[in-house]
C-alpha cells in the first residue's frame, strides 16, 4: 500500500490505501496547489488552468484515496484531519519529484530543452530582454521560458532553473543554492522632464509621490529641491507607475537603468542614489551543471558586467 503505516522517521502513520490503487502524480500537485493557496482559485492561477479542472482533479485524487481532504469554508478551503496527513506525504512526494528532476537535469549536457528564468518584471522588460532574444537566436533548440512576475519563482522546487535576483544581503542566499555575483544596482528619485521644468517655472502646486501600493515611500527617498505634496498616487505595479511618472502626475523611486535610459524623465534635483543590492544569478543543486544552464548563466553575466554602469547609475544610456 502506498501510504499504509509508512515509516516518515517520526513514527508510523496509518492513511489506509486500498492495494490496487495508483496515485497520479499530477493529482497530488493540485491537491497542493489548493492545500497551499487556501483556494480553488489560488490554486488555478498558481497552475495556470481553470476552476473546474482543479476541482476535478482534487476530487479524482479523494475518491481515489477513498477519503475527504477538505472542508469548504466562506473563507475558503481548510484541510480535514485525513487532509493533513495526506499533506505530509503528498510533501514528501513532492521533495523526492524534485530531487529526481534535478539529479536527471544535472547530467543533462543536450543543447537541447526547457530552460525557465525567473526574474522581476523590470529586469526583464527594461534590461534583459534583447539579451535573452540574443541568446535564443544564438540557440535555437532551447525552448526558453521567461518568468516575469511579481513573486519570484522557487528554485528549490523546480519552478525554475535559473534565478537573477537582487540580494542586499548575501547571507540571506540559501545555502543550496550557486550562485553568480553580478553588479550593483543603484536607484534615484525621477520625475518628468515637464514636470521639472514647469516646477522650475514657477508652477504653484506641489509635486505627488507616485508610489506602489505595497512599497510607499522608501526611508532613503528625499524631496530634494522639489516641493512634494502629502497626498501621494497610488498604483499597483511598475508599469503603471513609470507611465504615471511620464504623464507629469509626480515623482517617484526608480532603478536607475529605468530612470536613466528614459529620455522622458530626469532625476530629481538635490537627490541621492541609492544601493538596492546585488544582481545574482542563482542555481540549483545539479541543476548549474546542465550545459544549457551552464551557456545561459555565462551568457548573461557577462551582459551584466557591461551593463554595470547602467545599474549603478553612472550613465544614462545602453550605449
Amino acid at each position: 500500500m502506498l501510504f499504509d503505516a509508512l515509516d516518515t522517521g517520526f513514527g508510523r502513520r496509518t492513511l489506509a490505501v486500498p492495494e490496487c490503487t495508483m496515485i497520479d502524480w499530477d493529482d497530488v500537485r493540485y491537491f497542493l496547489a489548493v492545500a497551499r493557496g487556501g483556494s480553488v482559485r489560488a490554486a488555478a492561477e498558481r497552475l495556470g488552468v481553470n476552476h473546474a479542472t482543479v476541482l476535478r482533479r482534487v476530487a479524482q485524487l479523494e475518491e481515489r484515496l477513498g477519503v475527504h481532504m477538505f472542508e469548504k469554508l466562506p473563507s475558503g478551503y481548510r484541510l480535514t484531519a485525513a487532509g493533513e496527513e495526506v499533506l505530509e506525504f503528498a510533501d514528501q512526494m513532492e521533495a523526492s519529484s524534485h530531487q529526481l528532476e534535478t539529479r536527471v537535469f544535472g547530467r543533462d549536457q543536450s543543447v537541447r530543452g526547457r530552460l525557465r528564468v525567473t526574474l522581476a518584471p523590470p529586469l526583464a522588460t527594461h534590461l534583459l530582454m534583447p539579451d535573452f532574444a540574443d541568446f535564443a537566436r544564438l540557440h535555437p533548440d532551447i525552448e526558453m521560458d521567461i518568468l516575469s512576475f511579481g513573486e519570484l519563482a522557487n528554485l528549490t522546487n523546480r519552478e525554475a532553473d535559473v534565478a537573477i535576483r537582487v540580494v542586499y544581503d548575501r547571507k540571506t542566499l540559501p545555502a543550496n543554492l550557486h550562485g553568480l555575483k553580478g553588479p550593483e544596482l543603484f536607484g534615484g528619485v525621477y520625475i518628468s522632464r515637464d514636470r521639472l521644468a514647469a516646477w522650475r517655472g514657477g508652477a504653484p502646486d506641489p509635486t505627488r509621490w507616485i508610489v506602489i501600493s505595497i512599497h510607499g515611500i522608501p526611508d532613503w527617498a528625499s524631496a530634494g529641491e522639489v516641493r512634494t505634496a502629502e497626498v501621494p498616487f497610488r498604483v499597483t505595479d511598475a508599469g503603471a507607475q513609470i507611465v504615471a511618472v511620464r504623464q507629469g502626475l509626480g515623482m517617484t523611486t526608480l532603478p536607475c537603468f529605468v530612470g536613466d535610459a528614459d529620455p522622458l524623465l530626469v532625476r530629481v534635483p538635490g537627490t541621492d542614489l541609492h544601493m538596492y543590492g546585488t544582481l545574482w544569478l542563482l542555481t540549483q543543486g545539479e541543476t548549474r551543471k546542465t550545459k544549457r544552464v551552464r551557456l545561459f548563466t555565462e551568457f548573461v553575466s557577462r551582459r551584466l558586467i557591461a551593463y554595470a554602469p547602467l545599474l549603478a547609475g553612472l550613465s544614462i544610456s545602453r550605449d
